[in-house]
């Protein structure tokens, strides 16, 4: 019998990925399924045919979670005891549980990235432990695999854990080396598919089986050795063939192709961006180049010598250029940066691997003029608040395109409908943003002065590239210069007593050793002698931190000013020496009186 089909187009979305689209199951009221499907411009599109027509369904509610999500699963495979039960991982590391009911979103536990640890890849629900119950099977991007089972309050508890030398990109609970002992088993970046097996390396052997466990390893060994002998057999016929091929008149230089799994992401916890690359082979270095000034942070996973090299900012835009010698078989390396609002532009990779013949591949990531915000669902509306509004001739899709050159994580694609609102959070101070703009008007408010100026500037750059005039609008509240100060008072605070503590150890050290004791010392020393190790790694691990505050309320006592329409530079040494003898009521005041 033929089997006749027909075309029919429903839809066209963004580009897709594979697995990307599903059919929801047919309801009681209703024969035909609605369509899932997601694309590349991060937009999730849900629609039904009604009388030959697709049909924009409506978002039921949105749910915020503590970061960006990558991966979602169904507690236990099948939503739990309620079946609405639904797991979440970020890509800051964080894990949590969401009940989805009719009507809105229940939280019901969240585990906060407390180690540090990489960012979720995948999640499964298996029992491994064997008390009956699913445990939660986590996989990270630095390669770290965990186990968390349930106490009796259902609160998920940390059994197990262990690192491997790669990204976990898929991760099932399973039996498959050994009949009778269940295993995790997870498949990483470059391709190895690993098992954690519950079988006992030591086993308790009786009378007789002894001799036959020693001659399952002989066998088992024997096998390894054969095909190893036979993998370095064919490397040796490869490398003949390359070198007689690359030695032949007719030869062509062949680059040898290897894949970059890379990410840069906004870490909310410190507001650094975490550099995240990883090479299918191992990386012999990394050069790190930025046109724009940026602190490199120490990370403790990061086993890498790091070099750096004298730049020129004035000729060549070169503010950053650091190398990076990783050590044998590194195949993931982690660095941290700091940016500065304001100063946006360009950061490249250079990653050269340990293949023959040389080569390299660059990886670049943007730092947008506001790179320390993120997104938020919600913002307080009762702060003090300055307002920017531009008005002109200019489309909604050119609007958004310069709300996505200035802030993180926007989608490129102009969202649906005619008026769009965004909320934003600074991660280094915790003040907002509220941007809302349609199509000729946009409108931007925020508790920070300097927020308003950096975008000021920048719109009013973009509009004049495209030839496009701008009415530019600004109301001023006074009031939110108090606020964003004693929103820095406690970070400022903190950093100053830190320097202070660290500047003292050496010296307490000299007379701890002169004196033989610490009996002599007030409890306030002796506190600093002893913590003097967890400080200085404090200290170590926030470069520049303190420099960073000082600029960042010498900015907002330029820009308050700027506004007025006063140029007020030839006052910041006086402001210094007040930010060096540090008193929050002088500080207030000096912004008051200048």
């Amino acid at each position: 019998m033929d089997l006749n089909l027909n075309r029919a187009d429903y839809l066209q979305v963004g580009v897709t990925s594979q697995k990307t689209m599903k059919l929801l199951p047919a309801s009681r009221y209703r024969a035909t399924q609605k369509v899932v499907v997601g694309d590349h411009d991060g937009v999730v599109m849900c629609f039904g045919m009604k009388k030959g027509e697709a049909v924009g369904s409506d978002v039921m509610y949105e749910i915020e979670v503590p970061g960006p999500p990558t991966v979602l699963a169904l507690h236990n495979g099948n939503g739990g005891d309620s079946g609405e039960d639904l797991l979440f991982g970020t890509s800051d590391g964080k894990l949590g549980l969401i009940q989805i009911t009719t009507s809105k979103a229940i939280h019901k536990w969240e585990i906060r990235n407390e180690k540090k640890r990489g960012g979720i890849l995948c999640i499964d629900s298996f029992d491994i432990v064997g008390d009956g119950v699913k445990d939660l099977l986590v996989g990270r991007d630095d390669g770290m695999v965990e186990v968390y089972s349930f106490d009796n309050a259902n609160e998920p508890v940390l059994r197990f854990d262990q690192t491997l030398s790669e990204s976990v990109t898929s991760i099932q609970g399973g039996c498959v080396g050994k009949d009778g002992y269940d295993e995790i088993v997870v498949s990483t970046y470059s391709g190895w598919v690993t098992g954690l097996t519950t079988e006992p390396i030591h086993k308790e052997s009786g009378p007789g089986e002894e001799l036959k466990i020693n001659q399952e390893m002989q066998n088992k060994i024997s096998s390894l050795r054969s095909e190893l002998e036979h993998l370095q057999y064919k490397v040796l016929q490869e490398r003949e063939k390359y070198q007689q091929s690359s030695q032949s008149s007719k030869a062509k230089s062949a680059v040898p192709s290897f894949s970059v799994n890379d990410k840069f992401t906004l870490n909310k916890d410190d507001a650094s961006y975490s550099l995240i690359l990883e090479v299918q082979t191992a990386i012999d270095n990394v050069l790190i180049q930025s046109d724009v000034p940026i602190d490199l942070l120490d990370v403790d996973k990061n086993s890498a010598v790091v070099s750096f090299s004298s730049c020129d900012s004035e000729s060549n835009d070169n503010f950053l250029l650091a190398t990076y010698r990783c050590q044998a078989n590194t195949t993931r390396l982690e660095l941290k940066i700091r940016s500065i609002e304001g100063q946006y532009g360009t950061l490249q990779a250079y990653v050269t691997p340990r293949i023959q013949p040389k080569t390299c591949q660059v990886r670049q990531y943007l730092i947008k003029p506001l790179s320390l915000h993120q997104r938020t669902h919600f913002i307080d509306h009762d702060r003090p608040m300055n307002t920017l509004t531009l008005t002109g001739q200019f489309s909604f899709a050119e609007l958004h395109s310069w709300v996505v050159f200035c802030l993180p994580e926007v989608p490129e694609k102009p969202p649906a409908g005619e008026c769009v609102t965004f909320y934003f959070q600074n991660t280094f101070l915790d003040t907002q943003l509220e941007s809302t703009y349609r199509k000729g008007e946009g409108v931007f408010k925020s508790d920070n002065i300097s927020t308003i100026s950096i975008l000021k500037d920048v719109l009013s750059k973009e509009a004049t590239k495209r030839k496009i005039n701008l009415n530019i609008l600004y109301e001023i509240n006074e009031v939110s210069v108090k606020h964003t100060l004693k929103l820095i008072h406690p970070k400022l605070e903190y950093q100053l007593l830190l320097a202070k503590k660290v500047q003292l150890i050496d010296a307490l050290k000299e007379l701890q050793v002169h004196e033989g004791n610490t009996n002599f010392l007030i409890p306030e020393y002796r506190c600093i002698l002893e913590e003097a190790d967890h400080l200085q790694e404090e200290y170590k691990k926030q470069p520049a931190h303190l420099e960073r505050l000082y600029g960042m309320i010498t900015d907002l006592f330029i820009d308050k000013f700027k506004f007025k329409g006063t140029n007020v530079k030839t006052k910041v040494p006086l402001l210094l020496e007040i930010l060096d003898g540090y008193d929050q009521n002088a500080l207030i005041a000096f912004f008051d009186a200048a």
